[in-house]
């Protein structure tokens, strides 16, 4: 009698899934360069009241969306995107300068859109890196 070997469609299908989380954290982990003079930016904007309650208006209405409530990067739209939105309560984050959270709201790369034209006062993404940082 001539033994077969099979595999379960199951592992199969384990396999795959294995291989598509891969690819998706290969590609959510992607540096994003930003400039040394643009890492070393301070924040010109005072850290108090008005300023999250700018930055967090700014958040409602920009960022929420993609970065969910939290920041967590949970929103509503966050499963449209190619790349995961990322995690602004994590340690990773939180390393980042504040100029560095200010370029990159500027830039944007990818799924996340450039903000110079939406947000043209540099005072109010400023204020939104405070928002950012509170999460």
């Amino acid at each position: 009698m001539k033994q077969t070997y099979q595999i379960p469609v199951i592992l199969l299908l384990l396999a795959m899934t294995v291989t598509v989380f891969s690819f998706t954290t290969i590609q959510d982990s992607k540096p994003w360069p930003v400039p040394e003079a643009s890492k070393k930016m301070k924040n010109p904007v005072k850290n108090d009241s008005e300023a999250i309650s700018i930055g967090k208006a700014l958040y409602a209405k920009h960022c929420k969306s993609c970065h969910g409530k939290a920041g967590e990067g949970d929103g509503t739209k966050a499963a449209e995107l190619e790349t995961f939105p990322g995690d602004f309560t994590s340690k990773e984050f939180k390393a980042q300068t504040d100029g560095e959270l200010f370029y990159k709201t500027n830039e944007g790369r990818d799924d996340m859109p450039s903000f110079k034209k939406k947000i043209p006062n540099a005072e109010d993404v400023w204020s939104l890196v405070h928002y950012l940082r509170s999460l």
